[in-house]
């Protein structure tokens, strides 16, 4: 059905006759809010530290390819209160370089080792009583360099001449993977056009509020490390980070603070620092902490890549596109840090988009240049995809003189498909991308936009229409990073693939109860939804569900896929928060049969009572059975545990290892994102106004649409900031351009448009809740549309994100930008 959710918020607390119906899918307010609202949220910076913690400071490179010819750190060791500096000889004594997911020569230690390969690269760590001491040694810290060419174009970094960033590795093209689905070859041979487009996708980041901060500690009686760090996930990377200390998994205690001032996935780049912030507490040995400033944060933590895919599409008169060709170029900085090369091949299996193309060749290239290493930030690999997709499509329509809209009409995945298996493996569970188009541009919402654009250009203005097409993938197969390698190398090594949810549910013994989940928190309202989904299991409200989310390796339920990233939680936490309470259900339920002298198939858990079903005045309170258990264990059904704690594991068995042909479903359920947009371009300050904006999504059953609404225009927004604002420059000479707010241009919310949302509900077959991902769609689908929208207002082939106002000048000029 399609919807228009009334948006009005309900407290947990507010109960309907009879307590009955179930909390999911209603818009309770989020749990988190108050805390957060009146300042006392508890963030890694405000937590306490131990006594006699040392404080920590990075020196980093001021250029972006050079060989390290000595560090003289003499005069800052006589610094009053500076315990130790630390270099990269330092630390490739007592650690080893991270591992990546290539087999190639490409090592990077926490601090740089040799030779310097991007502007704010660590060279050096000064650790002293104060950050004040440790920033004003550093400053007597004397490093010698010797300067050697830079490469910053992906495309020159090709070249065989071009300056090597890894000697030994006698390339920067690193990786190169081609692959072929279908008969590619005879959809070219009988097309009755090809139509060709380069898009170019730009470097950018989305910056959280909070920057990186870590504390650790060594403990030398067992050589083991407790750091405490605002690290996002996947877990994936802890092996990695415990096989650079030198020590087994359990001896690298990683906890996660109870508050996170976002993140976007920048923070799983901070797994670098936790290990050289761990070095520092061993060598130094006193607890180091270490807060990253907004400085460091911009010229060195992390970015998307920057990609450059040539497409062509083989397709007939009428629009029908026959077969796909992509030669994707990734530009991943410097170093390959894990799990890289993610946005390149997370979006693989569903590489042909919404779209239903039998035939697609894919050649993926992983390229190093003089830049920051790149990272996975909220919809890796999305943008890069649908901007060169959906920007085919376009020029399609142009090029054969037909309608944007029925290009995309003709190619659609029809509903009676579903489940469809794309061309490249990826299985989407469920939707109707046909009816969904019709609804948005429906309801007079097209004609609208027609008769804007009829009206500006009659009075001589630029106005376009964009559209833009986006299946959004969510839960990722932790195989997906596989299929980069040959199916031979994959056999050898054994299948990676599958993801793991872990919640758990325990009931204390006065019948209170309270969840922990294998996610990090970062401002998405897992508490609200995870206490819905467990109340409503257990007959209980919300509010007297406590969830702790603060993640601890050495106690709680984990596994590589903890965290959160990929949109996970819906697909995949929630679900295992239903499992673990609906455990917790069903012997409580044993519990209160014995008690109420019923079977337990006759029992009901309603209104914080357990209760009979033929007969609702045979009841308890829910915490007198809960407490049987601890108080009364003599009183438990034969056979049943003493304990009231149980803990649900999902790993759905969809999502399989990559098959002999590189087929691979790289996400557990697919939502579906349709935008339409206008746009209107200012003829003397060349700014691009978002006239109207709608739209559509399909993330199958909404959990609670208050969430699902904030987390949608926070995606919005950072789609618009794609599109028209920021960007990292970097000068030919490697130079970086954009080290602060003045240059790299975050949008506030005054340059944020107006949108108008429109929700279908396609319920997923392969999650018992239905529920799907939606918080990285409109990352994904608003740059693609914005940029066919102004396309289409000034009639020009070629578009470079940001569509800045130097960029239109451009375009409109006829200059190159």
């Amino acid at each position: 059905m399609v919807m228009e959710r009334p948006l009005h918020a309900v407290n947990a607390s507010e109960s309907s006759p009879g307590f009955m119906s179930p909390r999911l899918g209603k818009p309770i307010v989020r749990k988190e809010d108050p805390a957060l609202l009146s300042g006392r949220g508890r963030y890694a910076d405000d937590l306490p530290i131990p006594a006699g913690t040392l404080h920590a400071h990075v020196i980093r490179s001021p250029h972006p390819h050079a060989e390290i010819k000595s560090i003289d750190v003499s005069e800052a060791l006589k610094v009053d209160g500076v315990w130790a500096v630390l270099t990269g000889e330092d630390i490739k004594k007592i650690s080893d370089p991270f591992l990546v997911a290539l087999k190639a020569p490409v090592n990077q230690w926490s601090l740089a080792v040799g030779r310097v390969r991007y502007p704010g690269e660590p060279v050096a760590l000064v650790v002293a009583e104060s950050r004040y001491i440790a920033e004003d040694a550093a400053e007597l810290v004397r490093v010698e360099y010797e300067a050697l060419p830079a490469v910053i174009d992906p495309n020159a970094a090709q070249a065989k001449d071009a300056p090597l960033l890894h000697p030994e590795a006698k390339s920067n093209e690193i990786s190169t993977r081609a692959f072929r689905y279908g008969d590619t070859k005879a959809a070219f041979e009988k097309a009755d056009r090809i139509v060709r487009l380069t898009a170019p996708f730009p470097r950018h980041s989305y910056t959280p509020m909070e920057c990186y901060v870590v504390i650790a500690t060594h403990n030398p009686a067992d050589a083991s490390y407790d750091v405490l760090a605002n690290f996002q996930g996947p877990f994936s990377t802890h092996p990695v980070m415990a096989k650079a200390l030198r020590v087994p998994g359990p001896k690298m205690r990683l906890r996660i603070p109870p508050d996170s001032g976002g993140s976007f996935g920048i923070k799983l780049s901070v797994f670098p620092y936790v290990v050289l912030t761990a070095l520092a507490a061993k060598i130094t040995g006193r607890p180091v902490k270490w807060v990253e400033d907004r400085a460091e944060h911009l010229v060195a933590a992390s970015s998307g890549p920057n990609r450059i895919t040539e497409i062509e599409a083989a397709v007939t008169r009428d629009g029908k596109i026959l077969g796909l060709r992509l030669d994707q170029l990734e530009d991943y900085g410097a170093f390959l840090r894990a799990p890289m090369p993610g946005p390149l091949y997370r979006m693989h299996g569903a590489v042909t988009g919404g779209y239903d193309i039998p035939n697609v060749d894919v050649v993926n290239r992983v390229v190093l240049t003089n830049k920051m290493p790149a990272s996975l930030i909220r919809g890796f690999g999305g943008p890069q995809l649908y901007l060169a997709l959906e920007r085919l499509v376009q020029r399609i329509a142009i090029e054969l003189g037909l309608e944007h809209i029925d290009v995309i009409r003709k190619n659609l995945v029809p509903a009676h498909k579903f489940p469809y298996r794309a061309a490249a493996g990826s299985l989407y569970d469920s939707g109707d991308y046909p009816r969904a188009v019709e609804t948005t541009v429906g309801s007079g919402r097209l004609d609208d936009l027609k008769k804007r654009r009829d009206a500006a250009r009659k009075a001589g203005r630029k106005y376009g229409i964009g559209f833009a097409v986006v299946v959004e993938p969510a839960m990722s197969n932790m195989g997906y990073l596989s299929t980069l390698l040959t199916a031979e190398t994959r056999e050898r090594a054994g299948p990676k693939n599958g993801a793991t949810s872990m919640v758990t549910v325990n009931i204390d013994p006065l019948g209170a109860v309270s969840v922990t989940a294998d996610v990090t928190v970062q401002g998405q309202g897992h508490e609200t939804v995870l206490s819905q989904i467990v109340a409503d299991r257990l007959g209980l409200s919300p509010d007297d569900i406590d969830v702790t989310l603060e993640m601890d390796t050495a106690k709680d339920q984990w596994s590589i896929a903890a965290g959160t990233y990929s949109c996970r939680f819906t697909p995949g936490t929630a679900v295992a928060a239903h499992m673990a309470a609906g455990q917790m259900a069903e012997k409580l339920k044993a519990i209160a049969a014995k008690q109420l002298n019923v079977m337990a198939a006759d029992v009901e858990l309603v209104d914080g009572k357990i209760r009979s079903k033929s007969n609702p005045d045979n009841a308890l309170p829910f915490g007198r059975v809960a407490g049987t258990s601890h108080w009364s264990p003599v009183m438990l059904p034969e056979g049943m545990a003493p304990a009231l704690s149980e803990t649900g594991s999902w790993t759905p068995p969809e999502l399989e290892p990559p098959t002999s042909d590189d087929r691979i479903n790289t996400s557990l359920t697919y939502g579906f994102v349709f935008d339409m947009c206008g746009v209107e371009i200012d003829p003397v300050t060349y700014q691009v106004r978002v006239d109207r904006y709608v739209s559509m999504h399909d993330a199958g059953t909404i959990l609670n649409p208050l969430i699902a609404d904030g987390q949608m225009r926070g995606a919005f927004a950072q789609g618009i900031a794609t599109a028209l604002y920021e960007e990292f420059v970097v000068n030919e000479d490697g130079a970086f351009l954009t080290g602060t707010f003045a240059d790299y241009l975050v949008p506030t919310v005054s340059e944020i448009p107006p949108v108008e949302f429109l929700h279908q509900e396609s319920p997923s077959p392969l999650t018992p809740l239905g529920a799907k991902g939606l918080a990285e769609g409109n990352c994904m689908s608003v740059p693609a549309c914005i940029a066919n929208a102004v396309a289409d207002a000034l009639g020009v082939k070629d578009v470079q994100l940001p569509l800045s106002p130097r960029r239109i000048h451009a375009m409109m000029k006829g200059a190159s930008p």
